[in-house]
């Protein structure tokens, strides 16, 4: 089998609805990113979700009290049919990178989307420039890294392409994009698993 773009995978998966399955194995890390990101967060926000499946981040986020809005984006389109299904979000079909957002938000939380693009460090700056307000904050989350060696083989084993970064380039491409305030956190510990490699950078209120 020849490699695959990502899209089609998740459709496919959506057929499946292991996208059910993909909820309940990243709820745990997921929460404890949000935690994160509410802790450099005071107040009203808006939050957008770059690769929401069938947004189930962006119903968890309209569940808090001070999100005003919470939007979700995916290349997926059964995707998006199903997280459009499911409620009366704004979900948009689109491939990135190459789309830019109407507006910028205060959170952009993004989950297992990153290292399925070919140049994902470029995207970190696209996001930085272009998807998050001044003080906002991007909090990015990879289960698939060198450091986790259980996920070095899922690129052949789904045909795939992924890119394989390191904690350490992970950190310094958030860097290097502009966010502030670094850090990486693996969340989400369990028996066997090294853990989701969580990135969270804040972007200067003063840009």
């Amino acid at each position: 089998m020849g490699e695959r773009d990502a899209t089609e995978l998740f459709s496919e998966w959506a057929l499946r609805d292991r996208d059910l399955g993909m909820e309940s194995g990243h709820a745990a890390s997921v929460g404890e990113m949000l935690s994160l990101a509410m802790s450099r967060i005071g107040g009203e926000f808006s939050a957008v979700d770059v690769g929401c499946g069938n947004g189930w981040v962006c119903r968890a986020l309209e569940d808090n009290v001070d999100c005003s809005m919470a939007v979700g984006v995916d290349g997926s389109e059964e995707m998006i049919r199903k997280a459009r299904s499911r409620g009366d979000g704004e979900f948009h079909h689109v491939r990135l990178p190459g789309w830019e957002p109407p507006r910028k938000y205060d959170l952009v939380h993004s989950m297992e989307f990153l290292y399925y693009l070919r140049d994902p460090i470029s995207m970190l700056s696209e996001i930085h420039d272009n998807w998050v307000e001044p003080g906002g904050v991007l909090v990015a989350g990879v289960d698939h890294y060198k450091e986790n060696e259980k996920s070095l083989d899922w690129p052949l084993a789904l045909s795939v392409h992924m890119t394989t970064l390191s904690e350490g380039e992970w950190k310094r491409g958030m860097t290097e994009a502009g966010f502030e305030n670094v850090e990486t956190h693996r969340v989400g510990l369990k028996d066997g698993f090294a853990g989701t490699l969580a990135m969270i950078g804040t972007k200067s209120a003063s840009l």
